[in-house]
């Protein structure tokens, strides 16, 4: 059954006709895209991408009008430094020739050892110089080595004003979020109007939180020198007066491990940007923690994708975008969510790219199997920071620009292209911060509200579609449009769906579960005294361990299991578990305790045995108290 991810029958809220009318009345009342720093009618996606259509392509128009202020917190505006004249190769050289015909122009620098050239200077010109200067310690004049962890700890603190306000009124607090497994601190930092700068205090007084993540994957550098010029910005320079309206909490390096040794992954090997269900990792759960304590309403992941390889093997021609961006595409979340992404978001989003001449499309990957020529767009699974903030009832976003393999190559465009998208997306939480706010509490509600009754699906796939795609010609730099085959992540198949349950049973030995599910968020009840519910067991069918072929996904494995279900009386003991499904992160929840959820906990063996868990099917009347 292919259903459409913008209208899957589930995703929509379940509420009265009134309740119905107000929520597409604060979609419909706020639509007009608002690009930061960008004067006049901000320009409208040339081929607006329609949510829910495969295949659709997204280019952002380029008439809109020319660029920001020319002062932006630590940045100054000399004139633009252009690429060198393209000295190309002659046209219609093959492509396995394109690597000979470089500079100087193409060559990358990778901490302190200069890398060779990596391709032709026709291809260099594409992605000029961007018109500011970014001063991160990255940039610092004769520098070849990108801003160290030390650099980046005394750079944050060098924006703190001892505990007091900032000359705006506005409060700077460092947050100490844990270490890394190689004892990194992790550490971010809060931006708010609030005087009392403690989560309570600011759930209390009402304003959004936007959190940014930089730097999942170590090789992944842009992000995070990003986010201290924005830190800045919104500290001294004119990102500051949205905190009248937002607060923000910025964490500019997630996994500082593998940013000292320019590697993806954390220091045990795991994927720190495939962690957010399972928390295996001390940084996972650093990030945990600020979703947990702060509720962001809007979430951004900051991201580099690969410019080179396999692409150039597989279809000879690089990468052509600047920014590919994506917001949550996963298996029951709530529409509204999607709509208010795609529109407040997204599009002034895209007009803002434009507008500074960058260049955008849906984020998409290949897998790392040199005959699959096929294009996916990212995961519809739920254990990315983009997917688990949907299931969150947020608005996230994964935002990434052209710069695995590249080295130090083009750096400040890349910096500059994450600085722009940051800026757009801060300016749209804050002009629809009173809208966001209705939106969290209608969706939080409704989805609480679909407990006991319905359907949830269990796993969903992409939908197998074509789609026309820009490349570069790796020796002329022009672009190449290809027709490839596309996994669209805007439809997904619903692959399993089950009756939704009223929470799920967790049997005494289950601590470790029940103390992820409390690291996430989730409220988890433990039983009292002993008592029976109707309920449905599972019963396991062969299962194989399996590996993702997604290029970004790194050598993860997953058992993937398949159960049937059947209904039980289910004879709960005291000191077991209760997961109920009527609180905001129900779907949160479903992803981790259905066993045959792509990431789920019996998959990961985090729950070990299928008696373990089980489905509630009636209310229960156990006396249950909270865990902490």
């Amino acid at each position: 059954m292919l259903l459409p991810f913008h209208s899957l029958p589930h995703f929509a809220p379940r509420e009265s006709a009134r309740g119905w009318v107000l929520a597409c009345m604060l979609l419909a009342g706020c639509s007009t895209p608002l690009p930061p720093y960008t004067p006049g009618t901000p320009g409208t996606p040339g081929t607006p991408g329609t949510p829910g259509t495969p295949g659709t392509p997204v280019t952002p128009d380029t008439s809109g009008s020319p660029g920001m202020p020319a002062t932006q917190g630590r940045v100054s505006t000399p004139p633009v430094t252009q690429a060198p004249p393209a000295t190309p190769a002659a046209a219609g050289a093959p492509a396995k020739r394109a690597m000979a015909a470089v500079s100087e122009t193409g060559s990358a620098t990778v901490g302190v050892i200069q890398a060779k050239p990596l391709y032709a200077d026709a291809v260099a010109a594409r992605f000029p110089e961007p018109p500011v200067k970014y001063r991160t310690p990255a940039f610092d004049a004769g520098r070849t080595a990108l801003t160290s962890n030390a650099e980046l700890a005394a750079w944050m603190r060098a924006l703190l004003r001892d505990g007091r306000a900032t000359p705006d009124g506005n409060t700077v607090r460092l947050l100490s979020v844990g270490s890394s497994q190689g004892g990194v601190p992790l550490e971010a930092l809060l931006f708010t109007r609030n005087a009392e700068a403690t989560p309570a205090a600011l759930l209390r007084a009402g304003r959004p939180t936007v959190l940014l993540l930089g730097q999942q994957r170590g090789d992944e550098p842009a992000g995070a020198e990003a986010l201290l010029s924005i830190a800045e910005e919104l500290a001294q320079g004119p990102l500051a007066k949205l905190l009248e309206h937002i607060n923000v909490v910025l964490l500019p390096r997630a996994n500082p491990d593998g940013a000292a040794l320019g590697r993806a992954m954390t220091t045990s090997g795991i994927d720190a940007n495939r962690d957010h269900l399972l928390l295996r990792t001390p940084e996972a759960q650093a990030m945990a923690q600020l979703a947990r304590e702060f509720r962001p309403v809007v979430v951004i992941d900051l991201h580099e994708y690969p410019a080179i390889e396999p692409y150039l093997a597989k279809f000879g021609a690089l990468q052509r975008f600047d920014a590919l961006v994506q917001y949550a595409t996963v298996a029951n979340l709530p529409e509204l969510v999607t709509k208010a992404a795609e529109e407040w978001f997204r599009r002034p989003l895209l007009a803002s790219l434009a507008a500074q001449d960058l260049s955008a499309e849906w984020f998409y990957t290949t897998s790392t199997q040199a005959a699959d020529k096929k294009m996916s767009m990212g995961s519809v699974d739920p254990d990315s920071a983009r997917n688990a903030s949907g299931l969150r009832n947020a608005i996230s976003f994964v935002i990434e620009t052209r710069g695995v393999g590249l080295g130090r190559l083009h750096l400040a465009r890349r910096v500059h292209t994450h600085a722009v998208a940051i800026r757009s997306m801060l300016e749209g939480a804050a002009q629809h911060a009173a809208d966001l706010n209705q939106l969290r509490k209608f969706v939080d509600a409704e989805v609480a509200a679909l407990a006991c009754q319905g359907q949830a699906i269990v796993a969903a796939s992409p939908t197998p579609s074509e789609y026309t795609l820009t490349m570069l010609d790796p020796v002329t730099g022009a672009d190449r449009k290809l027709t490839v085959a596309w996994d669209s992540a805007l439809m997904l198949e619903a692959r399993k769906s089950r009756a939704r349950p009223c929470g799920f049973w967790l049997g005494e030995a289950q601590v470790d579960a029940a103390l992820r599910l409390r690291a996430l968020g989730v409220l988890v009840q433990q039983i009292q005294q002993n008592g029976v519910v109707r309920g449905e067991v599972y019963r396991e069918v062969p299962r194989e361990l399996g590996t993702r072929s997604e290029l970004d996904a790194g050598a993860d494995t997953a058992l993937r299991v398949e159960v049937e279900s059947a209904p039980a009386l289910i004879d709960a003991s005291a000191a077991s578990y209760y997961v109920p499904l009527d609180q905001p992160l129900a779907n949160l929840a479903l992803a981790a305790l259905e066993p045959d959820s792509p990431n789920s906990y019996v998959a990961h063996r985090v729950v070990n045995d299928l008696t373990g868990v089980a489905r509630v099917m009636a209310r229960p009347s156990w006396r249950m108290t909270a865990l902490p």
